[in-house]
């Protein structure tokens, strides 16, 4: 599988295929004819004259001032890429550093860096070979780019740094021996351009969009399967509901749930209960409010993955260097800690219908088991969703709200972006492990229902999910039902049962 860098928009669906283990990068000759044009130009325009271009023959951040040699150039630029790898916490996913890969050659490949073509071609060369080098989450202010975390995304260019290759971890220069690359003699303003920019946030950002695209129908799904064997009603979900509150994403999720509960049962079956709980009467409402939520920040991403975010920005054609803010994170730590909150809730309303299911309402045993008391059931897998659930709420502060001053008072305002970002994926990866446990409850109360059924499409869920996770009949220990529970939802296919 290959996938062509070139000046076209990159799409959600680019990065799918991007992260699959086959696909390889190659650059265009379009994109190739921008890099070289802009180099070429930056060549000339710092070679013939004398003025002075931020971080390109000066110092960085409050060393704005201190003016550089033309003999220092490299140098100042290898310096660079030393001085800020201080990354430290915990090593970045793979995936994610994949991302990085792909979204730092993208961004250069537009032709405004000022970036050698070898340099571009390297970091391709890397991601085609899986060298994945080894970056840190914490170091980023999330500001002038993601400096510290790209620092070591690029530090293995000149060979310095570590890098994974097949999960093993080697220093960059044993890497790049093993496929035969050589490292890049940095020239001016290449530092700067590999260091700026947002790709960190990008990356992080990105990833955990597709994830939640896959999780609020994942929500959905295990929701109908609760509502249904909580005995709920289906007035909540009727058209003419929505119509009068026209919110895409609530009259989304009804019809949704229209759709995968036709044919049940279970849902068309008399109701002794005129109304139920908020956590299943209001399900087009929070869910749809996170739908909402989730398409705002898809499209702020969609904008910043197609946009140049490194400084300063060089136009060849207008022949301008122009130092700037493009690599600030605001625009995205803002949207970052908004879809935080918006899958936390997720996560939330979840864990609520779990506790409804256990607490021995509607004709379904105490705790789920048919022997409450001597069993304690699904009792504890409550307790371990309510954990989530609060360690979730507590993530969700907003790291966009926060700044401090940096480098001597230039860098004074920060958006803290990086940490907005790392925070999100630990609420959505809470998200999926509580909708797990609902999972677990949900299959278990429905079973209690028997020989009543769900519909159609449910029923093949339940089918599936049964191979996986057995009906409990006693205690066990449940660990392992529910770390079943995440691997089925990351890898059976909910859109086979999803109309819309």
């Amino acid at each position: 599988m290959q996938h062509t860098i070139s000046s076209r928009h990159i799409t959600f669906e680019d990065v799918k295929q991007v992260l699959e283990p086959s696909c390889r990068l190659v650059i265009s000759e379009e994109a190739q004819l921008k890099i070289r044009t802009c180099r070429d130009f930056l060549d000339r325009k710092v070679d013939g004259s004398g003025t002075a271009y931020y971080g390109i023959n000066t110092g960085f951040g409050a060393l704005y001032d201190k003016s550089v040699s033309a003999a220092d150039l490299g140098q100042l630029q290898v310096n660079l890429m030393m001085s800020h790898a201080c990354g430290t916490g915990e090593e970045v996913p793979a995936e994610i550093v994949k991302l990085m890969l792909f979204l730092k050659i993208q961004g250069l490949s537009y032709g405004h860096s000022g970036v050698q073509l070898e340099t571009v071609q390297l970091l391709a060369d890397f991601f085609n070979h899986g060298i994945l080098p080894v970056v840190y989450e914490q170091g980023s202010l999330g500001a002038s780019g993601d400096l510290a975390p790209l620092a070591h995304l690029c530090l293995p260019l000149i060979g310095m740094g570590e890098v994974r290759v097949g999960g093993e971890r080697m220093p960059a220069g044993r890497a790049l021996e093993k496929f035969g690359l050589k490292p890049v003699t940095l020239k001016s303003k290449e530092g700067l351009a590999l260091l700026n920019g947002t790709q960190f946030m990008s990356a992080y950002g990105v990833w955990c969009i597709l994830a939640s695209m896959r999780l609020e129908k994942v929500a959905d799904v295990v929701a109908a399967l609760s509502l249904d064997a909580f005995d709920g009603r289906m007035e909540p979900f009727h058209h003419l509901i929505h119509e009068i509150r026209p919110h895409a994403g609530q009259i989304h999720t009804a019809m949704r749930f229209r759709e995968l509960l036709k044919g049940s049962e279970m849902a068309s079956r008399a109701k002794t209960h005129v109304q139920d709980p908020y956590a299943f009467r209001c399900i087009p409402q929070v869910h749809g409010a996170t739908k909402d939520t989730l398409t705002h920040v898809s499209q702020v991403f969609f904008t910043e993955i197609n946009s140049v975010t490194d400084n300063p920005t060089i136009f060849p054609a207008q022949e301008l260097i122009i130092s700037a803010g493009n690599f600030h994170g605001q625009p995205l730590a803002l949207p970052m800690d908004f879809l935080a909150i918006a899958m936390a809730e997720l996560g939330s309303i979840s864990e609520r219908r779990t506790y409804q299911l256990i607490s021995g309402l509607r004709g379904l045993p105490a705790f789920l088991v048919a022997n409450p008391g001597l069993d304690s059931g699904f009792m504890i897998p409550q307790y371990t969703a309510a954990s989530i659930v609060s360690q979730s709420k507590q993530l969700c502060t907003p790291a966009s709200v926060d700044s401090i001053v940096s480098s001597n008072g230039q860098e004074d305002h920060v958006s803290m972006g990086a940490n907005a970002a790392t925070k999100l994926r630990r609420v959505v990866c809470n998200t999926e492990r509580i909708l797990a446990i609902e999972l677990m409850n949900a299959a278990q109360a429905l079973d209690f229902r028997r020989p009543a059924k769900t519909s159609a499409g449910l029923e093949r869920l339940m089918t599936a999910y049964r191979k996986e996770v057995a009906f409990l009949e006693k205690d066990r220990v449940l660990y392992p039902d529910m770390q079943s529970s995440v691997t089925f939802l990351q890898t059976y296919s909910f859109d086979q049962i999803i109309h819309g």
